[in-house]
């Protein structure tokens, strides 16, 4: 991610989620509305309460694990509302894709930062960092609990963390994103392994955009592009809940996912946004799902093709999201086929209250 948050996510983690965290599997679906409701009517185990006032929930974990079926139920245990966290889900549009909740699957739980941008709009970690802070803080002075939800862990992170982003300078970046154009990602990987070998050790020789802000930020800063990125400091209050499963049953779910998607119109979805400049945006076109289907449209792949790359595509990125959060000690992990999920969490999120 661009440690000035003006790029899309990669591979550390916080990366463009094609089919981000949805209810996954009839089962856990199941399970979280019978927790939920049991919760409701009393019958929960004994002591379960609300967080500490000022505790903000997050409910992270690699795509497709089962994210959304938890934070909904928890979000109706604890008197909650949902902070989007899918760097993805950000875009209106790209619903399919994304695997976003319809208004019925969000069950009466107000959800925040859904739909906000155009497909053309760049991300921006800042300017995330800036709405999700102003959507937690309503949350908490109204009284409710913010549940902090999604894969991607640069946006977690930029939001609990006190996080700065270096600046950023138009003419540096003109001139290095036309040394780019011109030379070619190696020749400017090659580069940045001599001033920062650390930071070409993380970045994809082909990664054009982080290696032209890795140059960037060593240049403005004279320091490591790694040094970029703070040392964990809270800046909420905040408890932690991962969400994961055997990686052979979720390599089973990604493909599941991925056949729903097209069957649910992916394709269609897809030439919509196109007409909207999806093609054209320097995030959204990147999202997983929607890339590969931009190449099928543009004739370079075929459709099952551009299919089959979407499972291979979302099963590596999961396995990139899962180093990034597998780092953060403070993640407590469930595993997300277990029998009273949602029990399991409120112990987690118990020590935290009152």
């Amino acid at each position: 991610m661009d440690a000035d948050g003006s790029g899309p996510v990669d591979a550390d983690g916080s990366g463009p989620v094609g089919a981000a965290d949805a209810v996954d599997g009839a089962r856990l679906a199941a399970d979280a509305a019978a927790d939920a409701a049991g919760l409701a009517a009393g019958t929960a185990p004994a002591g379960d309460v609300p967080p500490a006032a000022g505790t903000v929930v997050g409910v992270v974990g690699p795509t497709a694990a089962g994210k959304s079926a938890l934070s909904i139920a928890l979000a109706h245990a604890l008197d909650g509302e949902v902070v989007n966290a899918d760097s993805m889900q950000l875009y209106r549009g790209m619903d399919i894709g994304t695997a976003k909740l319809t208004i019925g699957e969000r069950a009466g739980v107000p959800h925040h930062l859904l739909d906000i941008w155009p497909v053309t709009e760049p991300a921006s970690v800042a300017e995330y960092q800036r709405l999700a802070r102003a959507a937690i803080d309503d949350i908490l002075a109204r009284g409710r609990v913010p549940l902090l939800v999604g894969g991607s862990g640069l946006y977690l992170r930029a939001v609990l963390e006190r996080f700065e982003f270096p600046g950023t300078d138009p003419v540096l970046r003109q001139r290095l994103e036309a040394e780019l154009a011109e030379a070619g990602p190696a020749a400017l990987h090659e580069r940045l392994r001599a001033v920062d070998p650390d930071a070409a050790a993380n970045i994809l020789p082909g990664n054009g955009r982080r290696i032209v802000r890795a140059l960037e930020v060593v240049e403005l800063t004279g320091a490591p592009f790694a040094a970029a990125l703070p040392d964990p400091s809270p800046y909420y209050r905040s408890v932690q809940v991962g969400v994961d499963l055997d990686t052979t049953q979720l390599d089973e779910r990604i493909a599941l996912r991925v056949d729903r998607m097209w069957a649910d119109g992916l394709v269609a979805e897809t030439r919509v946004l196109a007409d909207q400049g999806l093609a054209a945006g320097r995030t959204a076109s990147r999202a997983l799902g929607y890339q590969q289907v931009l190449r099928f449209l543009a004739g370079e792949l075929t459709e099952s093709e551009a299919y089959q790359e979407t499972i291979r595509a979302t099963r590596r990125f999961v396995r990139r999201q899962r180093s990034w959060f597998r780092r953060d000690p403070r993640i407590t992990w469930l595993d997300s086929t277990g029998a009273g999920l949602v029990a399991e969490a409120l112990r987690v999120v118990r020590p935290t209250a009152r």
